[in-house]
């Protein structure tokens, strides 16, 4: 992967005009299309790059990496320029930037392009501390620009549907929950770029960028967790500052009790699911997927110790995810329209408008995962603060 970009602190240095040219539009409109700029050309950044692509009212304008070669190579694929210069992101015919670097990078590029006036997309996580998050919230607080932090998976059909069931009562009182990413990365996968597995840029490691989709979603229906304490550890990979495993329990504010496991030591890899369970009906979500549900509407009839309750597993053809749901990109694309609805709403004057998932969303799963390695730390329970 390419060495990541990283821009001074403080406001970009002007990129001096850029011509705009006429882009694709809205069907049926003749405004211009936001113009994004990208910034990383990586695995991560190439699925924007692609996903941008099938976005309406949305434009690549520009890829910016400190390496030429990769800028280039991303740029030409989508028609789009190239710059080995951050100050380019400040550019007028820029509307939002794409921050996908190493998570310690964030804050760094995030703050000037929201001071330059843009409005930003965060691949996850929002940074790897709370200060540097907290930068970040705070110039989103004082532009008053969009920041949306990158949790794809809250717009997988399974995933609304599960969320809008929990949050409206339709599993009755939740109870707990399971939260799993049970995945395998092979010692290459750490040694192909320098800073993997390190702290100050990865920011941890099983927890923090493999589990931290599924826990975004335990949190997007459990709620805020109150306590948290866990164990991790390096148990099947060298030269790593981080966890390749780690598990938690937690206790939510409601109430409910959770669970957290996290690794990329489960050869050859196995899945990643969030199992949700209440006092009227009970859900799980495998690889993106709905697995079971079932929400007793009205009586709830006893159900006996012989009985297996597997067997009232009520999803239907309709529940199934179509080609076009799924694989990498297919919610990242329903997130930048999102997105995209929110800046065209604030030009508008709608100043109400807000992302789905944004910096709030981002910094209490920042927050439950760096607890999470305090408590492994400290021996302790923690609260996420």
């Amino acid at each position: 992967m390419p060495a990541p970009v990283r821009a001074a602190r403080g406001p970009l240095p002007s990129a001096g005009p850029v011509a705009r040219v006429p882009v694709r539009g809205v069907a049926g409109s003749t405004r211009e299309a936001l113009g994004f700029a990208l910034v990383g050309a990586g695995a991560i950044g190439r699925v924007f790059a692609d996903a941008l692509a099938r976005v309406d009212d949305a434009e690549l304008r520009v890829v910016v990496t400190r390496t030429e070669g990769s800028a280039r190579e991303l740029a030409a694929a989508h028609a789009a320029a190239w710059s080995t210069d951050p100050g380019r992101l400040a550019a007028d015919d820029i509307d939002v930037v794409v921050v996908a670097t190493p998570s310690g990078t964030h804050a760094d590029l995030a703050v000037p392009a929201l001071e330059a006036g843009k409005h930003v997309l965060i691949e996850k996580p929002l940074d790897v501390s709370l200060a540097a998050a907290d930068r970040i919230i705070e110039a989103e607080r004082r532009t008053g620009n969009v920041v949306a932090v990158v949790s794809q998976h809250r717009f997988d059909r399974s995933s609304e549907k599960l969320v809008a069931a929990a949050r409206g009562g339709g599993l009755g009182r939740l109870t707990s929950a399971t939260a799993s990413c049970a995945w395998w990365r092979g010692q290459s996968y750490y040694d192909s770029g320098a800073w993997r597995g390190t702290w100050a840029l990865d920011g941890g490691g099983a927890t923090m960028n493999q589990a931290v989709h599924v826990i975004d979603l335990l949190l997007a229906v459990m709620g805020e967790p109150v306590e948290v304490f866990a164990f991790t550890g390096t148990l099947a990979h060298e030269r790593l500052e981080v966890e390749d495993t780690a598990v938690a329990a937690l206790r939510f504010a409601s109430g409910a009790l959770g669970t957290i496991h996290a690794t990329t030591a489960a050869y050859p890899g196995v899945e990643a699911a969030l199992r949700v369970f209440g006092d009227a009906g009970s859900a799980a979500i495998v690889d993106d997927e709905l697995a079971f549900w079932h929400a007793a509407a009205g009586p709830r009839p006893e159900v006996a110790m012989a009985e297996s309750g597997a067997a009232a597993n009520q999803l239907t053809a309709a529940d199934r995810l179509a080609a076009d749901e799924r694989g990498l990109g297919a919610s990242h694309r329903r997130q930048l329209a999102d997105l995209v609805r929110v800046v065209r709403a604030r030009r508008a004057g709608d100043t109400s408008a807000r992302p789905r998932v944004g910096t709030a969303e981002g910094r209490l799963t920042l927050a439950t995962v760096l607890a999470m390695y305090e408590s492994a730390r400290t021996g302790r329970p923690v609260r996420p603060a």
